[in-house]
């Protein structure tokens, strides 16, 4: 299957001090990233806050600019488009936030909220607006009769629904779901998430799901990758990755989902420590910190990701 997005060695620095605050330093969000996504795919995008996942996506939709590094959208280098070049594949590329109040203008109605990329892309006429409007509006879960209420008015599942449905309204074919189940209540997660798959289906959508649970992750994804520090450390098909994960942090994510059983004692890795800096990155394996299988390779030499087998790609020196 031909590949949608594909982003190589990807850079994304953030640069702190200044004239007042000192010397500049570095923040390395995101650290030389490369993968790809096929058309109609879910890739899951997983790891722990801070560990520079928004900032990817942000980056491949041109939201942010690139430090370094490439962007293909359908075969298209993207990385450097000036702003009037990016227009016709913005259209194809849409977000949904984590905070479904704040990416809504509280001073909109819904049914212009939706219609927003529909009048800035003109996907259709001015007569067909509307239609197009109720018609998102039903396919996300909304009756016609809130198109006139502002989104104070919606609960939070509700207002997730306007976001997808605000995504979805000039017909993209690329969107990055950005922790966009992660603030609303598990009941509620659960009918985002199955939405969320169909509308996929139904219109042929690649998505970048991006995420810190991963039971959420197992639902939703073809394949996952696990980010770490700003590089992506695993990388498998979900059912090669859940059966058979191989790197130590896959292994501290995965005995961290819990099993609503209280007489089964789960046996697991148990991470000490926060992520470390993005200024002050450790030298050699970025894990090495928190590793419980440590050596002194690990400290002196970055591994480099390689396939294992069955297209599982791992960057640890224990492989």
């Amino acid at each position: 299957m031909e590949n949608l997005v594909e982003v190589r060695n990807l850079k994304k620095w953030f640069w702190t001090g200044g004239l007042f605050l000192g010397q500049k330093e570095a923040v390395r969000a995101v650290d030389g990233m490369s993968f790809h996504i096929k058309k109609r795919e879910v890739l899951g995008l997983v790891g722990e806050s801070g560990c520079g996942k928004t900032t990817c996506g942000k980056v491949i939709l041109r939201i942010l600019d690139a430090t370094d590094g490439s962007i293909y959208f359908d075969g298209h280098d993207i990385t450097h488009l000036r702003r009037k070049e990016m227009i016709k594949f913005r259209r194809k590329m849409m977000i949904i936030y984590q905070d479904p109040f704040g990416s809504l203008d509280p001073r909109m109605t819904v049914g212009s909220a939706i219609a927003e990329p529909i009048e800035v892309h003109r996907v259709a006429s001015k007569r067909r607006k509307e239609e197009k409007v109720i018609e998102i509006m039903r396919k996300v879960g909304l009756t016609p009769d809130q198109i006139s209420r502002y989104p104070h008015e919606f609960s939070g599942g509700q207002r997730q629904r306007i976001g997808i449905a605000r995504a979805l309204a000039a017909s993209p074919e690329f969107i990055v779901a950005d922790e966009a189940v992660s603030a609303l209540d598990v009941s509620i997660q659960a009918q985002i998430i199955n939405l969320l798959q169909d509308l996929q289906k139904e219109f042929g959508l690649t998505l970048l799901f991006i995420a810190h649970d991963l039971s959420v992750i197992k639902h939703i994804s073809d394949r996952v990758a696990v980010m770490y520090l700003g590089k992506i450390v695993e990388m498998a098909s979900k059912k090669e990755l859940f059966n058979n994960p191989k790197h130590p942090y896959t292994e501290a994510l995965l005995s961290a989902i819990p099993i609503p059983n209280p007489r089964f004692r789960k046996k697991g890795t148990i991470l000490m420590g926060d992520v470390p800096s993005p200024i002050n990155i450790p030298s050699g394996c970025r894990f090495h910190t928190r590793c419980s299988h440590v050596r002194s390779i690990c400290r002196e030499n970055e591994p480099e990701s390689k396939d294992i087998g069955n297209r599982h790609l791992i960057a640890c020196h224990l492989f």
